[in-house]
């Protein structure tokens, strides 16, 4: 680290102060908080944090570096990441080289020696909110009225998602069973790496591929992946969607299952301060089971906006009571709010790729006999 003071300002006035790490350059983010307890590569290349800065409740953050295999994107899109004590002497074997490194190569600004306890439940009782982080000589004053006279951009969905279409070529599997055409809105790697261990051969593209060119494709699948920012927001997705619903089995993952309901015509609205981290139970209506589950998502799905829709609630957050997962039988289609391919977390909820290969299969059977 390089010693010096560095500020962040909330859009409240309220200021925390600790030592820079990571890119030197001034930030306006979301703020929000993760409660995981390790994963902190992960997090930081979750596209989902595109725009936003991540204060980590666990306090000693960096310990094991990072490690060459654990990415979950190519170019990690957060911008800043908060901690209670930040370690630059990291002992892993795996270890390719330090947390700092990494967010000084990708611009993310860090601080450090902050009160991440304080600013946890400062969060939790004021809700997510924009704040700065800036340098130590920055006048609050100013900062705050910049931060009210600006706004976070909505184009993170565009932003991290691919640009052209291509085969996802990691472990792929020269005999594989399926074909996913995955709708990358800002899809984690751990999930392609998860459907090629159910021999799936997956072909990624855009998030505003039209529902047509996907069909040209000829998947056994389609799926919606995980993203950042508001779904409604993504209305090429969302048009997508709607046109494929009844014609191919659908899978969505977080934003992707966002993104479903609102193609079934429910609605979503903003959390107060989200669900982010690794240990959020999800009771599996169907079969009456518990789930721990891995979360990332500032939005849920109205459950009175899902009456008449044609979708069924299938999961529930017991925290809160939130939709976490919804399905429709009679379209092959079915999504959750959280994350099964747990990078980091649980790997409680895994069979629901199996699930999605059930419906593939059914499908692609009654599409030979046709």
């Amino acid at each position: 680290m390089s010693g010096e003071k560095r500020k962040l300002i909330l859009e409240d006035g309220t200021v925390f102060t600790g030592e820079a790490f990571g890119a030197d350059e001034e930030k306006m983010v979301e703020l929000v908080f993760n409660t995981s307890m390790a994963g902190y590569q992960e997090i930081i290349s979750d596209p989902s944090y595109t725009y936003q800065a991540v204060c980590m409740t666990y306090p000693l953050i960096g310990n094991y570096g990072i490690c060459e295999d654990d990415y979950e994107t190519v170019t990690p899109s957060i911008a800043g990441l908060v901690v209670r004590d930040y370690c630059d002497e990291p002992s892993n074997f795996r270890c390719a080289e330090t947390l700092d490194a990494v967010m000084k190569r990708y611009g993310i600004v860090g601080l450090a020696g902050v009160d991440t306890r304080k600013l946890s439940r400062h969060i939790r009782k004021y809700g997510s909110c924009k704040a700065l982080i800036t340098d130590y000589d920055r006048d609050v004053t100013e900062a705050v009225r910049y931060l009210k006279d600006n706004e976070i951009p909505v184009d993170a969905v565009s932003r991290v998602s691919t640009k052209e279409i291509y085969e996802y070529e990691e472990g792929r599997n020269d005999s594989p069973l399926y074909h996913v055409v995955a709708i990358d809105c800002g899809m984690k790697l751990n999930i392609a790496r998860k459907m090629f261990g159910a021999n799936c051969r997956i072909t990624v593209v855009p998030f505003d591929t039209p529902a047509d060119k996907i069909l040209e494709l000829k998947p056994d699948g389609v799926f919606i992946s995980n993203g950042p920012g508001d779904p409604t927001d993504v209305k090429e997705t969302i048009r997508t969607v709607s046109e494929l619903k009844g014609r191919i089995p659908i899978f969505g993952i977080c934003l992707g299952h966002q993104i479903i309901s609102l193609a079934y015509g429910a609605r979503t609205y903003k959390l107060k301060f989200g669900h982010r981290g690794g240990n959020h139970p999800v009771r599996n209506l169907l079969n009456d089971k518990l789930e721990i589950t891995s979360q990332n998502h500032s939005y849920a799905v109205e459950a009175d906006s899902v009456e008449g829709t044609g979708l069924e609630v299938t999961h529930i957050n017991l925290l809160d009571n939130t939709i976490e997962g919804v399905r429709c039988q009679k379209d092959r289609v079915f999504s959750v709010q959280y994350h099964p391919e747990s990078a980091p977390g649980p790997q409680d909820s895994g069979y629901l790729f199996g699930e999605f290969l059930k419906e593939m299969d059914e499908f692609r059977g009654g599409r030979r006999d046709a």
